[in-house]
């Protein structure tokens, strides 16, 4: 009940764009015109649908209005809602650490960089031309593509007031695209073994030495490491912030070594007793970011024990882009129109289902694509220590 009173409190508070949900095979919910009186009447019929499901009315009540000329695009908005309530409460990690952007269609699109005449001046002596560089070209691309499924639930579950898989679906939907989003961003740098070996290798010198574990040592190498990258014109790069991504299983190690209030660290010169206490520096370096999928895409190796250190997306080049389809950046649902007539004519109850089996089928599809980008601005360990 408290999901439906907020989207009450959300439409009376605000406009939200509709499309009209019943024609063809089914549309999504989010073009039509917004105008005071569909706004009333929006906030008006989800209360009428939170009262069945709240049981305050019966089930037949919501088959009834179904059957009305307008009720069908009312209900399909409120589900709508629904379904971008349940996505947007979701947790996701990849958005703090890749780059998000908007493509204008299903074709491969690229991102050109620019490298060259960026370093440090030459001096020009008197009566001397300027030196002249040279800039190179390059470019990633990726192309979006369509995910998406349908869940079915019968004729009879109206019948038999069962309305529990009516209510499911916008949450299942919205955490299915969520978690989609999550995965996909997770196999840009991630594969069955650790970190991507097409991203993280020797050439790129963004493997951490030695792959050692999630540790205060191993932390130090790795920000010493992407510190020491350089550009096309051997520039330094900066960082200003750094994200720490790891599995679920190195949280407890990495929330121990964050919030710990003093680091003890060896003292490099000294006798092999000598040890350095300073203040914990590195909970201002670093902001944690657990994903749960690394795991399951290194499923044959180091999914317990891989940590990845990445550069704010937001300073230079990127190390990964997550693209969404331009105009369809979340996920939209949509239900299935009947397919059948009444003979002699008459209309029909959009719930009444398909021809053949009386079933009721709603679909959720979402657009995103994605890339590897800069490998200077990412540092990878397996964690295994070899």
């Amino acid at each position: 009940m408290a999901e439906f009173l907020e989207t009450i409190e959300n439409i009376r508070a605000q406009e939200a764009s509709v499309q009209r949900l019943f024609a063809g095979e089914g549309q999504g919910v989010r073009s039509l015109q917004k105008t005071q009186q569909y706004m009333a009447k929006l906030a008006e019929a989800a209360k009428f649908v939170a009262d069945v499901f709240d049981g305050k009315r019966p089930a037949y009540h919501l088959q009834e209005a179904m059957t009305t000329s307008d009720f069908p695009l009312l209900f399909g908005d409120i589900l709508d809602r629904q379904l971008l309530a349940n996505y947007r409460e979701t947790p996701v990690v990849y958005r703090n650490y890749c780059k998000i952007a908007t493509v204008r269609d299903f074709r491969t699109v690229s991102r050109h960089h620019v490298d060259g005449g960026e370093s440090v001046l030459d001096e020009v002596k008197q009566k001397d031309e300027y030196p002249e560089t040279s800039l190179s070209e390059g470019r990633y691309q990726y192309s979006v593509s369509k995910y998406g499924r349908r869940i079915p639930f019968s004729w009879e579950s109206m019948i038999n007031d069962d309305l529990d898989a009516l209510r499911d679906v916008p949450a299942r939907f919205g955490r299915a695209a969520r978690r989609t989003e999550q995965k996909k961003a997770t196999q840009l740098y991630c594969d069955a073994n650790g970190p991507h070996a097409s991203f993280y290798k020797s050439a790129n010198k963004n493997i951490v030495t030695g792959n050692p574990v999630l540790s205060i040592p191993g932390l130090q190498t790795a920000l010493e490491i992407l510190a020491d990258q350089v550009d096309e014109d051997g520039e330094p790069i900066y960082i200003e912030m750094v994200h720490l991504v790891i599995p679920p299983a190195l949280e407890i190690t990495a929330n121990n070594i964050l919030n710990a209030l003093q680091l003890e660290l060896n003292e490099s010169g000294g006798t092999a007793n000598q040890k350095l206490i300073v203040a914990n520096w590195m909970k201002n370096r670093l902001k944690l970011h657990v994903d749960p999928y690394i795991p399951i895409v290194a499923s044959s190796a180091n999914g317990k024990t891989s940590w990845f250190l990445f550069a704010n997306p937001g300073s230079g080049r990127p190390a990964l882009e997550v693209g969404f389809l331009r105009g369809h950046t979340e996920p939209e649902i949509f239900i299935k129109s009947p397919n059948a007539q009444r003979v002699g004519g008459g209309n029909v109850d959009p719930m009444a289902g398909d021809f053949d089996t009386d079933s009721i089928q709603y679909k959720v599809r979402h657009c995103l694509g994605g890339s590897q980008m800069d490998p200077k601005m990412s540092v990878a360990s397996n964690g295994s220590g070899a």
